[in-house]
């Protein structure tokens, strides 16, 4: 599914106003200001790969490879590898960033969009920068409070924050330079998750919230003054609505003319950009649509341009070159805002320009980046929404076992991906791409509720004589030129980190049990574990400092785990501390966070009255604003398990959920989305969730 247009200029108005170009206090702390200024300019930028002892650049370069070329630290010595250095962030969240480090300073992210500079050789902390994010902005997103990370030039750090600012901040004395609003609209639910790319001196940023009725765009800011350049709308907007460009045109006869105009179609930008200086293309991953279900998005059907695909934008005037959609009408949740990773490989006898995805629908694509040819499409985990893809057309040729319109449908993969957002790695000189892999599925139904779908308890008839694989999630070496797998690595929970490849044929990642691996990038043979206490889902990088070469990891389990599984208790022994960690050889041992301590019994719950309409009202406010966060049971292993709530926060519900009575705590207020009915039908569905088990525990004892 590929289409190329020509460039031309752009269409779009702007549509934000710089908020502040004057620096604002920031929250110093540290002995010293950083020993260099975070210098990064377009010639640096373009030869990131020629300096190997930094991370200019989220992926290391512009083509996202996440290959490091240092080899002090190599499968003859790594198992001498240990601590170097921690910082402890104020976190009990995940932590998705990837750090960058230039001369000698890292730059990384927190929870609620936090940015610190730490001394790469130490870990010493320079200068943090506090946006102050509404906490009321973490009620309505997904997924979790996190930040995957910043981005630096011309000795600025940029970070886009939760509530949808973009702030450029002095690397040298973490005082804000300017701030500018990306929100097009600030009354609808848009957050910022993702890392800023910057290209040709233009801040490039995109935004989420496709579940929550958004439309989804791409943005470029002036990154010396913050000034708007240009915006690319992913979806046409509401019927009958004004076309910002002539991409658009093409888009709008593939939706249903008779659309509901409050759904905004979805399609956000939240993650993956990718860049190649020679062609002068930017790519850009497109997300899900919104709402999922493709039969009450656009029910006349249609593709839904320019949902779950990949676009290739002129840099300069952010119009379309081509693009190339990997679930056509996507009907659930398989973004194509996963990893792309550009490289030069030899196919057929031919060295090839290539972009490589492994997005959620669980096919690994090869295509020409010049124009967005189909190259190679191959299954890398069990699908059974759709048997192949199309050589020739490119399009997925879809099974039938996906349709819930319906009827109940048991999918593979779940809309939590074969890979998620956690990035993969490349190595050219094993030519294998490391992803990091799950197997799972999602039972989906048409019910008013569908996008949490739990409480199935019987599987089999929607199973039926499929080969369902067991829930696992994997670390998978897949050679992109066989399409095939070389090695994998099965690990004990679904949610992991991602993958770091370096010259000394070594690849890296962090478990969602606490552990950091490396292995080797040929074998897939364990050659070091590090005990980390704490869970891991970001992606590894390696640097020099002080002559030594490091790997390090932001720590901090989260993220989709909160809204999309209930995770997995027994996985955390320890409590939840946000780290960065830096290891190098012959460091010490990773001091280990204090334990859980044991959840205790079931409170008795206090009496309620309320009728079953009232409780079932309760549980599906509760699933659409609790339990993201709290689990669909009550239960989550990172926040307060519900169930267990004390006779005298029961006393409190209402001043709590209702008023914000804990919102210094995050735990923000509902008073501008709920009545007091609301609460107190959500109260009556919590005293239920309680009730139940504590007669679970009854009868298990």
């Amino acid at each position: 599914m590929r289409s190329r247009l020509s460039a031309g200029p752009s269409l779009c108005r702007p549509l934000v106003l710089i908020i502040a170009v004057l620096a604002a206090p920031a929250c110093v702390a540290g002995a010293s200001s950083p020993p260099a200024v975070a210098a990064v300019d377009a010639a640096r930028a373009a030869d990131a790969g020629q300096e190997p002892g930094n991370w200019l650049l989220h992926g290391r370069t512009y083509d996202e490879q996440r290959y490091s070329p240092l080899s002090q630290i190599d499968r003859g010595n790594v198992a001498r590898l240990g601590l170097g250095w921690e910082y402890r962030l104020d976190s009990l969240r995940g932590i998705e960033a990837t750090p960058i480090v230039v001369d000698g300073v890292m730059y990384t992210t927190g929870t609620w969009s936090r940015v610190y500079a730490l001394d790469a050789a130490s870990g010493a902390l320079l200068w943090q920068y506090d946006p102050h994010v509404p906490r009321k902005w973490g009620r309505k997103l997904c997924c979790d409070i996190v930040n995957r990370g910043v981005a630096v030039w011309a000795g600025r750090i940029y970070v886009g924050t939760l509530d949808g600012r973009l702030v450029a901040i002095d690397a040298a004395t973490g005082e804000r330079a300017w701030e500018v609003d990306t929100l097009v609209d600030r009354s609808l639910p848009y957050s910022i998750t993702g890392a800023p790319r910057i290209v040709k001196g233009r801040v490039v940023i995109g935004n989420g919230g496709a579940e929550y009725g958004v439309r989804g765009y791409v943005s470029a800011y002036d990154a010396t003054t913050g000034e708007w350049a240009w915006r690319f709308f992913t979806v046409p907007g509401a019927p009958g609505a004004p076309l910002e460009s002539v991409e658009l045109e093409k888009a709008q006869a593939t939706w249903d003319p008779r659309r509901d105009p409050a759904n905004g179609g979805g399609g956000t930008v939240w993650d993956s950009l990718a860049y190649d200086p020679a062609l002068d293309l930017l790519y850009v991953g497109t997300g899900n649509g919104g709402p999922w279900a493709r039969h009450k998005r656009s029910p006349a059907g249609g593709d839904n341009l320019y949902l779950a695909s990949i676009v290739a934008l002129d840099p300069d005037s952010g119009r379309m070159v081509w693009y190339y959609q990997t679930t056509p009408g996507d009907n659930w949740d398989f973004t194509a805002t996963q990893h792309m990773i550009l490289a030069d490989i030899e196919i057929g006898g031919e060295i090839r320009k290539v972009l490589m995805q492994a997005p959620k629908n669980g096919f690994f694509y090869v295509l020409d980046r010049t124009d967005g040819t189909l190259i190679s499409a191959e299954k890398f985990v069990y699908v059974n929404w759709a048997s192949r893809v199309d050589a020739v057309t490119g399009r997925p040729l879809e099974t039938g076992l996906g349709d819930y319109k319906d009827q109940a449908r048991y999918v593979f993969p779940s809309p939590a991906g074969a890979h998620d957002w956690q990035p993969m790695s490349f190595s050219p000189r094993t030519g294998l791409v490391y992803i990091p892999a799950r197997e799972i599925g999602w039972v989906f139904n048409d019910g008013d509720d569908y996008w949490f779908t739990y409480g199935v308890r019987d599987l089999q008839p929607l199973i039926g004589e499929q080969p369902v694989p067991a829930t696992a999630g994997y670390v998978k070496a897949w050679d992109p030129v066989a399409q095939r797998p070389v090695w994998e690595m099965r690990l004990p929970n679904v949610w992991n980190g991602g993958t770091l490849a370096t010259a000394g044929d070594l690849v890296f990642f962090g478990t969602a049990t606490g552990q950091l691996y490396a292995v080797d990038a040929a074998s897939g043979r364990i050659l070091k574990t590090i005990e980390i206490g704490t869970g891991i889902i970001a992606a590894p990088v390696s640097y020099l400092a002080g002559g030594k070469q490091y790997v390090a990891v932001m720590a901090g389990w989260g993220g989709p785990a909160f809204n999309t599984m209930q995770g997995d208790e027994a996985a955390l022994r320890y409590l939840n501390t946000g780290r960065a960690l830096a290891f190098r050889l012959d460091g010490g041992e990773v001091p280990l966070p204090p334990p859980v301590p044991p959840r205790g019994e079931f409170p008795e719950p206090p009496v309620l009255e309320a009728t079953s309409e009232q409780v079932e009202r309760g549980r599906k406010l509760y699933v659409g604003h609790c339990g993201a966060c709290h689990g669909m049971y009550g239960s989550t292993p990172l926040l307060p398990d519900l169930r267990r709530l004390t006779p005298a926060k029961h006393a409190l519900f209402e001043a709590i959920v209702y008023a914000g009575m804990l919102e210094g705590n995050g735990m923000a207020g509902f008073s501008d989305l709920l009545s007091r009915d609301d609460v107190r039908a959500v109260h009556a569905y919590v005293v239920q969730l309680q009730r139940e088990a504590r007669a679970q525990r009854a009868g298990a004892d």
